[in-house]
């Protein structure tokens, strides 16, 4: 088992609790000491891992998943730690690593309770990691739970304003969607077998058998997806999104809307599309006109805002529905923008996030109208601030631009009218987002400066300029340079194709 790196990824986030659990509040050098080597060692693990995973594909090594394992955990009901990654996989784990590492920098001064704070922080990390990597149903549902549990008291004790509310609020709606989850993935594992066979929760073998009856897909593919939508924040089910974001601490909210939102995506792909084809076939079309809404909604609720995070929190909403948009479209120009989109949103909001939280932490406020002309007195994270809106518009060489061109390219190619018009709706959101984006930045950094007390405020310091610089270096290098991303992802969607195909 410990011969697997993938188990890895687990085990130094359980490996850092173990270190925190024997520090003291009062010791911050041993804290922070802890959390910087192990996000280090799990982002130099990320990056090793997809430099072994592009060596094994050029060598030609086209198995679906690679760096495979499965060990019997709970005989009675067959249920393994399998786990094993494709090229989404490695992506998703990059993206992880990424944001714990700039994270950690930018909690450089928690406080009350440091220990435990980067605590639940790695235990919500533990949660993310081991759900990319598992292939087991029934393990991946654990990690998911694990990665939720800690949010409530990262919300609702070290989070501002509303906190308690907010924390409530996120722990109840997300919840509510794991039981719709864990009724779709019951029912897939019930049908598992249809020959008669061993009832399995592996997801390589329930696809490759086609098990489940096609009588059953449409509600089970109800439950996945709502599930995991809620966790993507689609339309109706998102309100738990901008409380919860506005919240909370600024690590958590990178890491919150960074890669727990993106946990939704990848669920909804890897389990509803992938374990369910002639449902997703049939019922992509109801689900296109919630995650459509989602898209214009969230952008045209974040015009309307005044608190910073409210405006990002809506931004993800928008952001995220997209990535739901992009996989109901089932192609694979389409998909292959969904995955870049994760990654952009994933790496964009997380430099929103940091931001806004050394902003916060300065001025004291995050209302747009009491703040103004920051680029004067901090323009070091001004100049941050305003790649991060541009990646967020869309602006060619970022992130942001190579995948929303590549989701409206993929979702229009092939597309009958209905989903055309829905193209166009979504396409619509590029323009209510610069309007928002160019807003605030004209609102915060631009003009005079709105208080005295302002211009006495410091720029940003070193640990906080190493968080956002590891953020805006992969953002830029995602815009610059997209097709190794492109080459790691692009063998991940041939069976899931080839099923949806083969479903019709």
């Amino acid at each position: 088992m410990f011969g697997n790196i993938l188990i890895w990824f687990v085990i130094i986030p359980v490996l850092m609790m173990a270190g925190l659990g024997v520090c003291r509040n009062s010791s911050m050098n041993a804290i922070r000491a802890i959390m910087v080597a192990g996000s280090t060692v799990l982002l130099a693990l990320a990056i090793w891992l997809c430099v072994d995973f592009l060596q094994l594909r050029a060598a030609g090594n086209d198995a679906e998943m690679l760096f495979t394992g499965s060990w019997m955990w709970y005989a009675p009901l067959n249920i393994h730690l399998a786990v094993g990654v494709d090229g989404i996989s490695v992506m998703m784990l990059m993206l992880s690593a990424i944001i714990v590492f700039a994270g950690t920098f930018a909690s450089w001064k928690i406080n009350p309770l440091p220990k435990n704070f980067f605590l639940w922080f790695a235990l919500l990390s533990t949660g993310v990691f081991g759900f990319f990597i598992s292939i087991d149903m029934f393990t991946m549902f654990m990690f998911y739970e694990v990665a939720l549990i800690p949010m409530y008291l990262l919300i609702g004790v070290w989070g501002t304003g509303r906190k308690e509310y907010s924390a409530m609020k996120l722990t109840l709606m997300l919840m509510g969607g794991s039981a719709f989850l864990m009724l779709g993935l019951l029912g897939i594992y019930w049908h598992s077998a249809p020959a008669g066979g061993e009832l399995t929760w592996n997801i390589l073998e329930i696809a490759r058998n086609n098990a489940v009856d096609p009588s059953w897909q449409n509600l089970l593919f109800c439950f996945t997806f709502v599930g995991f939508g809620v966790l993507g924040a689609m339309f109706p089910f998102h309100t738990w999104s901008p409380d919860g974001h506005a919240c909370a601490p600024t690590a958590v909210s990178m890491l919150h809307a960074g890669v727990l939102m993106k946990l939704g995506g990848y669920g909804c792909f890897r389990i509803a599309i992938y374990l369910l084809p002639a449902a997703a076939n049939e019922l992509a079309w109801i689900f296109i006109i919630l995650t459509g809404i989602s898209v214009v909604y969230g952008a045209f609720s974040a015009c309307v805002q005044t608190d910073l995070k409210y405006i990002n929190a809506y931004s993800s909403v928008s952001h995220c529905g997209m990535v739901l948009f992009a996989i109901l479209m089932l192609n694979t120009t389409a998909m292959t923008g969904a995955i870049l989109q994760m990654l952009s949103h994933g790496l964009m909001t997380a430099l929103f996030f940091a931001l806004i939280g050394m902003i916060y932490g300065r001025t004291h406020t995050r209302d747009i109208r009491q703040m103004g002309g920051l680029m004067q007195i901090m323009p070091y994270l001004g100049v941050c601030y305003m790649i991060a809106g541009f990646a967020s518009l869309g602006l060619p060489g970022l992130s942001g631009f190579v995948a929303e061109m590549t989701i409206f390219f993929g979702a229009w190619e092939d597309a009958d009218f209905f989903h055309r018009a829905f193209v166009v709706a979504a396409t619509c959101s590029i323009v209510i987002t610069a309007v928002y984006i160019l807003r605030v930045v004209g609102k915060l950094l631009l003009g005079p400066v709105h208080d005295d007390h302002h211009r006495q405020l410091t720029d940003a310091t070193w640990f906080e300029r190493l968080s956002t610089v590891t953020l805006i270096v992969c953002i830029a290098g995602i815009g610059c340079f997209p097709n190794w991303i492109n080459e790691t992802i692009q063998h991940s969607f041939i069976p899931i194709v080839q099923a949806l195909q083969n479903a019709i």
